[in-house]
């Protein structure tokens, strides 16, 4: 067994395919904010592979953490010299690891904020990328130590020198993610300079992206899998599945790297291909995610292999979530619906039902009230929406079918909780936080199949409702 570094690289070569490019020659020109597990399943593997195609050595990556537990990844990469590997499983078993050396350089912002702002103030960074998650574009704080703090400073300092602002690419679950950002900066650098945001609003660019890659946490069997199976000792790998997908606006004033040459699809409006992730993909997991979890699953694909959660799931993405959706340019909506239930059933993932049920007060109302919202506005179904809705009204009381303990991680986990702890008394107590749902409790037939999904979650079970309904 080997320890994964630089050092090592030449050993490990033998048994795992490592980076055949001379890490020491490249140049940084993004800088990320968000290291983890998607991150580097996803735009260091399409960068990292376009470097080991003989593209430009001016595009490594510079990772930047901000939050506590961002640590423990500085920590990591630093004993690894930024390595890690990256494995790809198949549904039939299969692993294909390879060490990822795209990520170049490091910083904990708590360590050195000023490097930080440096570093992004330098010229030769030209794009500034996020994955922050759908929560982080509350640009409600005005903490220095913030992304939108450290980002405000350095756009403040290059504008100062003369430069020109970088580019900030999102990569988050966000509808039309480039000009939520776009808002969130601007807005944020109003508050202490308001010609400062006229000249980011007016010199910026934004691009929207959607990105899709099923990513789930990593492991401690994923770790003594990578060391017994090939024989590399890696603090942290990664496990992803085979299929990625990022299709990108191509917006980039100061320049970009090759993607076209790596996958990526560069095109003019990524509005329809987003959409299409967010209520397909990211709409069946919230589906699967608490029906699943009160029924008993902990895992993804063992949900998945239960024929009513099954059907159910094609029932939402066929017949609700796919009339909402405006054509999307070189793709077949019919045929990439019928792929997702395969990409979920992959065993290899070992995808949780947890990681799909936190957050939901930041997922459900974009991925789902306006699937919902649509199907009334138009007279389509909507039982489905209802009762992924009423299913996660029912999680949100904290114990499952079976009496054990529901752990609800989310940021309004009080308040959500609180709401589902007066259903008995009132059984529109959850549904009725227009934060939340908006204009639906104002439909009432909307709410009368809420209701009755609710009462049949709670009196009958996830698997009764789902055969009464199907």
């Amino acid at each position: 067994m080997t320890e994964l570094s630089g050092r090592t690289l030449p050993s490990i070569a033998a048994r795992v395919p490592v980076p055949g490019y001379r890490r020491d020659e490249i140049r940084t020109g993004i800088v990320h904010f968000g290291v983890g597990n998607f991150h580097r399943a996803h735009q260091a593997w399409y960068l990292d592979r376009l470097l080991a195609a003989g593209g430009s050595r001016e595009w490594g990556i510079c990772g930047v953490g901000v939050l506590p537990g961002d640590r423990r990844m500085r920590d990591v990469l630093a004993a690894q010299d930024g390595l890690y590997t990256l494995v790809e499983a198949g549904p039939d078993g299969e692993r294909s690891p390879r060490v990822i050396g795209s990520l170049v350089e490091y910083r904990y912002a708590p360590d050195d904020s000023a490097a930080v702002v440096e570093k992004l103030a330098d010229p030769g960074t030209r794009i500034v990328s996020l994955t922050i998650t759908e929560g982080g574009y509350h640009a409600d704080t005005a903490a220095p130590l913030s992304v939108f703090g450290l980002v405000t400073a350095a756009l403040a300092r290059r504008r100062a020198r003369g430069l020109a602002p970088f580019t900030i690419m999102s990569c988050d679950n966000i509808e039309d993610n480039g000009a939520v950002a776009r808002t969130a900066f601007v807005e944020f650098a109003r508050r202490g300079d308001p010609a400062l945001a006229e000249w980011i609003s007016r010199e910026g660019a934004f691009p929207s992206s959607m990105v899709d890659r099923i990513t789930p946490a990593t492991t401690d069997g994923m770790i003594a899998d990578l060391e017994t199976g090939f024989g590399v000792a890696d603090r942290w790998p990664v496990l992803t599945e085979p299929f990625a997908q990022w299709v990108l606006q191509d917006e980039f004033p100061l320049g970009r790297p090759d993607f076209d040459h790596v996958g990526v699809q560069l095109v003019d409006d990524v509005a329809p291909y987003e959409l299409m992730k967010l209520r397909l993909l990211n709409g069946g997991h919230q589906a699967l995610a608490y029906l699943g979890q009160l029924c008993g699953y902990r895992y993804v694909h063992d949900a998945v292999a239960d024929p009513l959660l099954s059907r159910f799931v094609a029932r939402y993405m066929g017949r609700e979530a796919l009339p909402t959706l405006p054509p999307v340019p070189g793709i077949d909506l019919a045929d990439y619906r019928r792929t997702l239930l395969e990409r979920f059933g992959n065993p290899a993932i070992a995808d949780t039902i947890a990681r799909l049920c936190a957050d939901a007060s930041e997922r459900i109302p974009k991925w789902v009230v306006p699937v919902a919202r649509h199907q009334l506005a138009t007279g389509g179904e909507f039982a489905c929406a209802a009762t992924m809705i009423a299913a996660w009204a029912r999680y949100c009381e904290g114990i499952d079918e079976q009496g054990e303990p529901i752990t609800v991680v989310d940021p309004r986990r009080d308040r959500l909780m609180a709401a589902a702890a007066r259903q008995s008394q009132d059984p529109t107590a959850f549904l009725a936080d227009r934060s939340l749902f908006g204009d639906l409790p104002d439909h009432p037939e909307f709410v009368a199949v809420y209701r009755k999904a609710l009462d049949s979650l709670r009196t009958h079970g996830a698997a009764a409702t789902l055969r009464e309904l199907l």
